[in-house]
């Protein structure tokens, strides 16, 4: 007999470099990874449009030479993506900004949090994070 209960979430992650011209592959990536997931067109487009916004504020904001880590877990009609980069100064996300806003509006829920500062990295670790629940 077969069980019931819901398949363990699959995750998929990318490492890029933090510039600019990476930021296809990574639309390319969550475009990718949302069809697999079976969400409907216009949230694939919701959340694309989500990680564009926090990739580019982490790009402009890294230090040199250092990379964005992006994470999808998905399951149950369920995104969650985090994306994680070193940043030369705590303020990269603007939560009164009209980015954020956005990115509040087409999540259930989004947060940033910055680190202290780490030597090592040069920067503050910056980690930003969102969920959606899908309808497709």
């Amino acid at each position: 007999m077969c069980s019931d209960r819901s398949a363990p979430p699959t995750s998929v992650g990318l490492r890029i470099a933090a510039e600019h011209r990476h930021l296809a592959m990574l639309r390319a990536l969550t475009e990718t990874v949302l069809l697999m997931a079976e969400f409907a067109l216009d949230e694939v487009t919701d959340i694309q449009i989500a990680v564009d916004e926090i990739a580019t504020d982490l790009i402009d904001a890294a230090t040199d030479g250092s990379v964005i880590d992006c994470e999808f877990t998905y399951g149950d009609g369920r995104i969650e993506v985090c994306l994680t980069a070193t940043a030369t100064t705590r303020e990269v996300v603007d939560e009164t900004g009209l980015g954020w806003h956005v990115i509040r509006t087409i999540t259930e829920s989004a947060t940033a949090e910055v680190g202290s500062y780490d030597r090592l990295a040069g920067g503050f670790p910056m980690t930003v994070a969102f969920s959606r629940d899908g309808t497709g």
